[in-house]
């Protein structure tokens, strides 16, 4: 595939994490004009349910609600996910092909191990993919260093930024039940998850909901960068803020 220029890159271990984390900002990125994709760390192949070719067929289906101009599988093994040297090289590869600006993806430390290596993956990849000399021998061009915000998901972290997807929040979830052999089915006998709980897709719309009340809005997604944020007009920033006391 020849190299595309993407604003913004979701990075996640699954077919499915995406959708379930950061489906509303992608959604709400897209209808803002910037060129979005995916990478799928994984195949899902340690999935409870379903296969990998049902998983895959389900995650073109979703790229197509979301409106992606790429999505692609870095084909790691799915519950052996570490950040090796082998993984970093072709981490880097994709990037520097994708080119992204921005790239979102888990947050350190959550319990799952694959999202918790990805997330470390993730950001040494990215610095060293600005390195001239490393796996230079691809000729693929090295870029400027993108910037990683990690989806607040699994632990308890205070956002350093919402995103409002309030007018994204019904097309989020459509992308979500794209992937039907996950979630709820009263008519599977597959072994159940906490995924196929009746209950779940509404208590991940609770939680978009929760973070949206947090800036006063209907529903929001939450993200933690370490880096300082530069912001150029702090009085359209603050009185934004200040909307939600007056």
């Amino acid at each position: 595939m020849p190299d595309t220029q993407l604003d913004v890159l979701g990075v996640f271990a699954h077919p499915d994490d995406l959708e379930l984390t950061v489906g509303g900002t992608m959604l709400k990125m897209r209808s803002l004009g910037y060129v979005t994709g995916a990478l799928d760390v994984t195949r899902g192949e340690m999935g409870t349910r379903g296969t990998p070719e049902v998983r895959a067929e389900e995650a073109a289906a979703a790229a197509e609600i979301l409106g992606l101009s790429v999505r692609e599988n870095l084909e790691l093994r799915d519950g052996h996910v570490f950040c090796d040297d082998d993984s970093r090289r072709k981490m880097v590869r994709v990037l520097r092909r994708l080119r992204p600006k921005i790239i979102l993806t888990h947050q350190t430390g959550d319990p799952h191990p694959d999202h918790d290596h990805i997330a470390q993956l993730v950001r040494e990849s990215a610095r060293l993919s600005s390195m001239q000399n490393y796996d230079h021998e691809t000729g693929l061009v090295r870029l400027k260093v993108p910037m990683v915000a990690h989806n607040i998901f699994s632990r308890n972290v205070r956002p350093s930024f919402i995103v409002d997807i309030s007018e994204f929040h019904e097309q989020k979830m459509e992308a979500i039940r794209a992937y039907a052999s996950q979630f709820h089915d009263p008519n599977s006998n597959e072994p159940e998850t906490r995924l196929t709980d009746k209950r779940f897709l509404d208590e991940l719309s609770n939680r978009s909901r929760y973070f949206g009340s947090l800036i006063g809005v209907e529903s929001g997604e939450p993200f933690f960068v370490r880096e300082a944020l530069n912001i150029p007009d702090p009085v359209d920033l603050l009185t934004r803020a200040m909307n939600l006391y007056s």
